[in-house]
């Protein structure tokens, strides 16, 4: 501390250097965005520079600013005048990609707020919350605008969940099961959640609906509607962790597909089961078995690990063999796509930040409201997902060539294997 310098003086002066410091990020977002949308519209105008009316004058110009709007942000309220363009023709008309019209907020604020209603704040304590995070800027998110996102997202949610599936085709299905504690029920509340992977390597949210306690029954209830909508080709493989109810259920609803056990459930559920100063040791064994570069030298790992530790860790063991046969799946299918489906992390790392809690909140007031937050949480990462490595790969998936060790089967191939 500074000599002559009392802590409250010294608290003082660090707060208002942090209010200076949020000043400038907000200030040079806000230039930020005035800059890009400059820049978008000098482009479009530029394309289309060459079009003339009869009289050789331009038909897009530029035709000033509009008002002054305000976005509210992670940075806080940005003050911005979108630059106008006049274009004469009746078939077209300027639309800004990076602020549209009807934008008031950025598009993580719509992913915050699920996140934190799943979090337990409830609708009367988001002003606070929100103004604890994007600071005093955002009192402007009052409790009757998040229960109107609230409404809008639940119709959002229905509207979805009918949606048509007959032109719809998945190579790969992850299959998870989310939980929450709801104030308002006794039972915990099960989130049933399917990610698929599109024949061009775009995964998107193909299922998600209310469940119970992960049981084969709700999960049918699932797969069964994503049939009655269209969903009749089945996926050529499935993800998910061993305890499911899903795999008694997609036995039944898609039984040519493949199932495949997540790795990182399934390294978990062995360490579990194992003391703490044998688990690294143990951990990379079982990392030998799924990054192997072939099956035979993945089971040749799997052999080695029953004969250490079998004898003293039999638990540990017997949760390793129960699921021999459904652990190396992905070895039958392309190698580009193997860090996609060995795990189930799709949806683990899209819901991380709000599964497996432990306590009852106050927040979570009914699983209606649950369902309708994790759909938009998930919508919201949906926009952030990568397709597959080698997603060119999934043609020849569905054409029926075989694929072994991750290589296409050809002749050659066929005679080495021999």
């Amino acid at each position: 501390m500074t000599k002559g310098t009392c802590p409250s003086t010294e608290s003082r002066i660090a707060e208002e250097s942090r209010f200076d410091l949020d000043e400038i990020v907000r200030l040079g977002a806000q230039r930020m965005l005035q800059a890009a949308l400059e820049a978008e519209v000098a482009e479009y105008i530029e394309r289309h520079q060459e079009v003339l009316d009869s009289g050789g004058k331009r038909v897009v110009t530029r035709n000033g600013r509009s008002r002054e709007r305000s976005i509210l942000s992670g940075a806080g309220r940005l003050q911005v005048q979108q630059p106008r363009v006049h274009d004469r023709r009746s078939d077209h008309h300027f639309s800004s990609a990076i602020l549209p019209s009807y934008m008031r907020r950025t598009p993580s604020l719509d992913n915050l707020i699920p996140a934190l209603y799943l979090k337990g704040v409830s609708t009367g304590q988001f002003p606070e919350a929100l103004e604890a995070i994007l600071g005093p800027d955002a009192a402007g998110l009052s409790a009757n605008t998040v229960t109107r996102l609230k409404q809008q997202w639940e119709d959002d949610y229905k509207v979805w969940a009918t949606r048509d599936l007959s032109k719809k085709r998945y190579v790969y299905l992850w299959a998870d099961g989310i939980h929450f504690n709801v104030r308002l029920e006794e039972e915990r509340t099960c989130m049933l959640v399917i990610i698929g992977t599109l024949k061009d390597g775009r995964k998107e949210l193909v299922g998600l609906i209310d469940g119970y306690r992960e049981s084969k029954i709700s999960w049918q209830d699932l797969l069964r509607g994503l049939k009655a909508r269209g969903l009749k080709k089945a996926p050529k493989l499935a993800v998910g962790d061993g305890a499911l109810g899903f795999w008694a259920a997609l036995r039944e609803e898609f039984p040519e597909t493949c199932e495949q056990r997540c790795w990182v459930h399934k390294t978990a559920n062995i360490l579990d089961k194992m003391p703490k100063g044998v688990q690294p040791r143990a951990k990379q064994r079982i990392h030998d078995m799924y990054l192997a570069e072939t099956k035979q030298e993945a089971l040749k790992a799997y052999d080695e690990f029953i004969a250490l530790y079998g004898a003293k860790y039999p638990r540990a063991c017997n949760c390793l063999i129960e699921d021999k046969d459904v652990l190396f799946q992905f070895y039958d299918f392309p190698a580009e796509h193997w860090q996609h489906i060995r795990t189930t992390n799709p949806i683990e790392s899209t819901f991380a930040t709000v599964r497996h809690r432990t306590r009852r909140t106050k927040g979570c007031g009914t699983r209606t409201a649950t369902l309708t937050m994790t759909y938009k949480m998930a919508m919201e990462a949906e926009k952030h997902w990568r397709r597959i490595n080698g997603y060119e790969m999934i043609i020849k998936i569905f054409q029926g060539i075989k694929f072994v060790d991750g290589l296409e089967v050809t002749r050659e191939t066929e005679e080495k294997v021999a």
